[in-house]
Order: C-alpha cells, then sequence, then structure tokens
C-alpha cells in the first residue's frame, strides 16, 4: 500500500477554508459584518509573522465558544452543501486516482477540525489530521487542545497516525501536496513532494530540488 497526504487550504481547495466560514457565518447573521475584514486583517498579520496560529485559531473559533457542539455541526452540515459546487474537479479527480490505486489517502491540515470536516466529506476522505479546539464542559474555548497541526507537528501527527515500525518509509511510496513553505518538514519526509500553486518559497525550493510542480 502506498500513502497520499494532501493539506487542505490552497491545495485540496483554491481558497483559505476559514475565510469562506466566516463569509458563512456572517452572510447568517451568527458572526457580525465587519467579520470577513477582520478575518482578513488577521491573515495578513499571520503571513508577515506578526499573529502565531495559536491567536488565528483563538480569533477565529471563540466567537463559538458560546454555542453547544451539535448546533456548529449543524452549520457545519449546511457549510459543507454551500462548498460541494466550490470543490476543483481536478483535485477531486487526483484524489480519486489515489483512491483507486488503493493508497492509503489523508487530509493534513492546521485548519481547525470542525472547519476541515466538511472537505474532508465533500473529498470521500475518511482520515483527517487537523488543528483541534479545546472544549470544556462540552464547548469551544478558542484555545488549542495540544500542538497545533502545523510546521513540524504536522510530520509528528502523521507519524503518531501511522503508529507503524518504520513510519513513512514502511510506504512504497508517499506523496503530500502542499502550497506552503511552512510544510517543508512533512514534504521533505515523503518520497513525492509536490507543490501546488506554490507560495514563492516553496516554488523556488521545489525548483531547485527537481520536486513536480501543479500549478492547475
Amino acid at each position: 500500500m502506498n500513502l497520499a497526504l494532501f493539506d487542505l487550504d490552497h491545495t485540496l481547495i483554491p481558497f483559505d477554508s476559514g475565510m469562506a466560514w466566516t463569509r458563512f457565518l456572517t452572510a447568517r447573521g451568527i458572526l457580525p459584518p465587519e467579520a470577513p475584514e477582520a478575518y482578513l486583517a488577521c491573515c495578513r498579520r499571520y503571513v508577515a509573522g506578526t499573529l502565531d496560529i495559536r491567536a488565528m485559531h483563538r480569533i477565529t473559533v471563540a466567537p463559538l465558544a458560546a454555542f453547544p457542539r451539535d448546533q456548529i455541526e449543524a452549520w457545519s452540515r449546511a457549510f459543507e452543501a454551500e462548498m460541494a459546487a466550490r470543490v476543483p474537479g481536478i483535485m477531486q479527480a487526483l484524489v480519486e486516482r489515489h483512491q483507486r490505486a488503493g493508497d492509503l489517502c489523508a487530509i493534513v491540515t492546521a485548519t481547525t477540525r470542525f472547519i476541515a470536516e466538511p472537505f474532508a466529506r465533500l473529498f470521500g476522505i475518511r482520515h483527517l489530521m487537523a488543528t483541534e479546539g479545546e472544549l470544556r464542559d462540552g464547548l469551544l474555548t478558542g484555545e488549542i487542545d495540544g500542538e497545533p497541526c502545523h510546521r513540524e507537528h504536522k510530520l509528528s501527527r502523521v507519524l503518531d497516525w501511522l503508529d507503524r515500525p518504520g513510519g513513512l518509509q514502511a510506504f512504497d511510496e508517499s506523496w503530500f501536496y502542499s502550497d506552503s513553505a511552512s510544510d517543508l518538514p512533512l514534504l521533505q519526509a515523503v518520497s513525492h513532494p509536490v507543490a501546488v500553486r506554490p507560495e514563492p518559497v516553496l516554488r523556488e525550493h521545489a525548483r531547485r530540488c527537481g520536486w513536480m510542480v501543479l500549478d492547475s
């Protein structure tokens, strides 16, 4: 059996799932009208390195701390139905090729689990490693439970999930598809790293290393 791993935002989907979720909730009056612009400002700070992933998670999740999990799950299902038309056919076909080949497939994303789960269902990918929201008395606190599924922690999460001697080397072939240089620890650990519409740092790294680049 071979292994195929996929990042989510700007890889399987050509947009930011957190922004899509924020706009979804804003359109329903759950978040205030200024929420998308505030989220975008936080994304800019995150990219600039002046906001860390825990703060970014807090901004996304904290407004939902008063709502029970079954309400968030209901919104998640409605969000999934709305996002179905935005799943790119070319990436759906890529996932299906790996599935038809019998490859073990998983999404590995820094995105919060309840935002990522609708996309995992839409792509038909059963295994999902994502950033976990902390729960207290059944409610989200806005904090991250454990380490975020980000940078070197993506590789750690994959190895813990596989839980087999040899880790990634136990597979004849392994792929990881990503757009971001922050995913280099996991990209460098697989036999077939693939840069998907990569940001400039990853594009240059892929060029120097002779990695496959997908720009469609």
